[in-house]
């Protein structure tokens, strides 16, 4: 839950204070409710790397019929499947975030989760249960392969993390102050939004994207300095931002993205195109006797 942001005074220009940022959430998915227990993502393929017989998804849980029982039938000494050959699949559901709302890549497209299957039986066929429904897999419960082989979830490392950390931090433009007493607390840094009227907003990683250059030195310290067109945009703060050694930034501007706001703005989230869904960032409110000093250079050309 984002909390309430808190109000700072400087000598130009109002600040809110950052938020937590958000961490990364996978979706479950309950056989009949579609909302518990999802199989993981990264489940072990089949055995041999074929893709199973996987019917086109049902548009719901709800809307999927209870087949004939038994599947399996006495033919001689042998048991004989006669049910359904292909497994049925549930249809993606949006990946969430903590508050509840649908996840977008980098490039702004929406995020699902991968589409939760049926799970077989110790021979490989489609498994049912006494009432004719099936079973899915859990993450818990994958069931087993086309050739009767169990299979289990892969093992996979959780990513490694980038967090930074902004104390008292300060936002400037060619030296002139833009934004004061930031604190933020990222966990994993993906992306910085450096926002300045007139000039849009500068999109900043420590990792390569694409359309963006790289900076050398640009992290250093508690400093973040980069340029954007011919203008010098700095975030400093009282502790070291990544680690020890200067590090590049990789910088893309965006001239034509614009805030509801006459002041400068920071924020951070995880995607690279408009609309910036960042926390922690928001319009700035209008005091009696505080006004937005001009922004330095040529962005004084556009500014409103």
């Amino acid at each position: 839950m984002l909390r309430r942001p808190q109000l700072f005074a400087c000598t130009f220009f109002l600040s809110f204070a950052g938020v937590a940022p958000f961490t990364l959430a996978a979706q479950t998915v309950d056989p009949q409710a579609a909302t518990q227990n999802a199989a993981p993502q990264n489940a072990t393929p089949e055995s041999d790397g074929a893709q199973p017989d996987i019917a086109k998804p049902v548009a719901s849980a709800a809307a999927i019929a209870p087949v004939k029982m038994p599947v399996y039938v006495k033919n001689g000494k042998k048991e004989e499947y006669v049910g359904p050959a292909e497994i049925i699949a549930l249809p993606p559901t949006p990946m969430l975030d903590e508050e509840g709302k649908q996840r977008v890549d980098p490039d702004g497209k929406l995020m699902f989760n991968a589409p939760v299957k049926q799970q077989r039986d110790k021979k490989g066929n489609p498994f049912f249960n006494e009432k004719g429904m099936p079973v899915f897999q859990t993450a818990a419960d994958l069931g087993y392969d086309q050739h009767g082989k169990k299979m289990r979830a892969e093992k996979v490392k959780p990513p490694k993390l980038t967090p930074l950390s902004i104390a008292r931090g300060t936002f400037t433009v060619d030296g002139v102050v833009g934004k004061a007493e930031l604190n933020y607390e990222i966990a994993d840094l993906q992306f910085l939004y450096l926002y300045v009227p007139g000039l849009g907003v500068t999109v900043v990683s420590n990792h390569a994207f694409p359309g963006a250059k790289e900076q050398k030195n640009a992290f250093d310290g508690n400093t973040l300095t980069v340029k954007a067109d011919d203008h010098t945009l700095q975030l400093s703060g009282e502790k070291r931002l990544l680690g020890k050694v200067p590090t590049s930034a990789f910088v893309v501007v965006n001239r034509d993205f614009a805030l509801p706001s006459r002041f400068p703005v920071v924020g951070y989230g995880a995607i690279t195109r408009s609309p910036y869904n960042w926390p922690g960032s928001h319009a700035n409110q209008q005091i009696a006797g505080v006004t937005a000093p001009p922004v330095p250079g040529t962005c004084s050309r556009r500014w409103r």
